[in-house]
């Protein structure tokens, strides 16, 4: 418990300014909302110039880009980008951070097991990113209830909002992973952005393939909301990918710490 409390502690300030960030970030966006959908026709005209392949790319889906949630959907691209460079960032730090810092030595000498170090710093990474999640969404209602000019599901608005959390989850697995394979790690941020974008990118351009096999090789095309918004649902052959990711991510994490070297001073 002390391991835990510490950690959030820790984080607490970092947590925080990623919630702000985010809630900034679709406070800007969403505020344009208004003035844009009242230039719909305009706007249409200008993207269907672009071949179709372009429009994916963008995350431009026209059939419902100029609703609520259509635009709220072309947002989340950038949300979901943001959240996973947080949830990376952290997964990857919170490990590897005793060895950088050179603390590693004073926490194992401690009367508890790795695999409770492991749990503590795990659990604690959890509670950062459903605190920025909570925060989130509760901003993001808020916003998007004041610039609506027309009635929405806010149910469908709520599983729109909550990819962020899951993919969220999928890259802190994933940074949990990296923190204890690489031995010494000089700095996180490198690591967690070239992860990310690496990503990011692939993801883009198997969105333009046309090829549904290819939506695996990036966890940011799990969660297809144009597929949510005619659903009003999760697609459950990728639930089950990214929760496969999540629990080897772990596993391995828990095996290769428990038995691995760690450096001292």
């Amino acid at each position: 418990m002390n391991i835990f409390l510490h950690e959030l502690r820790y984080h607490r300030k970092s947590t925080f300014i990623w919630s702000l960030s985010l809630i900034l970030l679709v406070l800007l966006f969403m505020s344009f909302y208004p003035s844009f959908s009242k230039d719909a026709e305009n706007f249409t005209k200008i993207m269907e110039s672009y071949p179709e392949s372009v429009q994916n790319l963008m995350g431009v889906n026209l059939g419902s880009f100029f609703t609520i949630l259509g635009f709220y959907s072309f947002l989340l691209t950038f949300i979901t980008l943001c959240g996973a460079v947080q949830s990376m960032n952290l997964g990857t730090s919170i490990i590897s951070k005793e060895v950088r810092e050179k603390t590693a030595d004073f926490l194992l000498t401690k009367p508890v097991t790795r695999k409770t170090v492991m749990t503590a710093k795990l659990l604690a990474a959890f509670a950062s990113i459903i605190l920025t999640n909570i925060l989130y969404l509760t901003a993001a209602s808020i916003i998007t209830i004041q610039v609506k000019n027309a009635d929405f599901n806010y149910k469908v608005f709520i599983l729109l909002s909550l990819t962020l959390f899951f993919v969220q989850l999928i890259f802190l697995a994933i940074g949990f992973m990296v923190s204890v394979l690489i031995p010494k790690m000089k700095s996180v941020l490198p690591v967690s952005l070239g992860t990310v974008f690496a990503f990011y990118f692939l993801g883009m351009f198997s969105g333009t393939a046309g090829e549904e096999a290819k939506r695996y090789v990036s966890p940011f095309k799990y969660f297809d909301t144009a597929y949510i918004m005619k659903h009003a649902s999760y697609e459950r052959a990728f639930l089950i990918a990214g929760a496969v990711i999540i629990m080897i991510s772990i596993i391995t994490s828990f095996i290769v710490y428990t038995k691995k070297d760690i450096h001292t001073v």
